[in-house]
């Protein structure tokens, strides 16, 4: 008798943003900008920036506590960390390793995944796979960043648009059939990693007096680039997912976008024709945090009844890579 497969449920989410808000009107006494140039363009109002003493590792342990309280479940539970990050607290050990001590998990597996902005989904999948062979129970999967630190704060395109925060998920294995984690479509495209970059810090440019002087440690991007290749992944992404699992997009209860640019969300949601209003959106408050930016929105959806069980929701991403991916789940 052959056994049915195993599904892998969203068990507790949490999240955690700094205290710290700095709005448009603040970075305008920095840089040549005002709020209706920031707002008109990308959405954003506020972002949270960490002190100079919290790390990643200490947003994402916050998150992870949070959603360990939501699940139900002890850190003694846990059989695997993996944390997606650009800006870990340092090239190595791994920001999972951190937050594993952090928060007193023993015995589990821990790893970070690099995936910019589209990483929460690529751990995602990750995690669901190892969960599925049977040789785990219960997974942490943490998206967190302090953006602030790579961030050029002398650079009015780039330095508007970014914040610090962190999300997490429990994900557990179920044998109630179609449920938690329905399907993933995951891609990437190195061909376009130039648009959306940190030069230096790798063994290609290391930290030098002259890579200092250039400027070359802070996070640069070709706006109008990006801009064009997020929303063509991400509308191939969302309608490749619905087709293969034979889905309209009306029996969407809620999309929760990468949070990055109003602008892109709405000709995506024009182009997939679902009406903004099943959009979930918490871009105004936070800007683009990176890989936290979906797991933040996706644990406040569910806190605010956004997501009700049964629901399906569809996460989209895209991201320095350039990656890009999709979610399908029902919760």
């Amino acid at each position: 008798m052959s056994l049915a497969p195993r599904s892998v449920v969203i068990k507790g989410t949490g999240s955690y943003t700094p205290a710290n808000i700095k709005t448009n009107d603040d970075l305008a006494k920095l840089v040549d900008t005002s709020n209706e140039w920031i707002f008109t363009r990308s959405g954003i109002k506020e972002r949270r920036i960490a002190d100079e003493t919290e790390n990643t590792s200490d947003m994402g342990a916050k998150a992870a506590a949070r959603a360990l309280e939501n699940a139900g479940l002890e850190a003694s539970d846990i059989d695997i960390v993996i944390v997606a990050t650009i800006t870990p607290d340092m090239p190595f050990p791994s920001t999972a390793c951190l937050v594993q001590t952090k928060l007193g998990i023993a015995n589990a597996i821990c790893m970070d995944i690099e995936a910019a902005c589209s990483g929460f989904l690529y751990i995602m999948e990750v995690a669901s796979a190892l969960l599925k062979s049977g040789s785990y129970r219960n997974a942490l999967i943490i998206g967190a960043e302090k953006l602030s630190s790579i961030l050029d704060w002398q650079d009015r395109t780039t330095c508007v648009l970014f914040g610090d925060g962190a999300g997490a998920a429990i994900l557990s294995i179920s044998d109630e059939a179609d449920v938690g984690l329905l399907d993933f479509q995951l891609g990437a495209d190195g061909a376009n990693s130039d648009v959306l970059f940190m030069p230096g810090g790798g063994c290609s440019q290391p930290a030098t007096p002259a890579s200092i002087d250039n400027r070359l440690h802070y996070l640069k991007m070709r706006g109008r680039e990006v801009f064009k290749l997020a929303v063509k992944v991400m509308e191939q992404a969302a309608k490749e997912i619905l087709e293969q699992n034979e889905l309209k997009s009306d029996q969407l209860a809620c999309v929760i976008p990468h949070q990055a640019n109003m602008r892109i969300i709405e000709l995506l949601a024009s182009r997939l024709e679902i009406p903004m209003d099943r959009f979930y959106l918490n871009l105004d408050k936070y800007g683009n945090t990176s890989a936290a930016s979906i797991p933040i929105a996706l644990d406040e959806a569910r806190r605010e009844g956004r997501i009700q069980s049964g629901d399906l929701t569809l996460m989209v991403a895209f991201g320095a890579g350039l990656t890009w991916g999709a979610a399908l789940i029902r919760c």
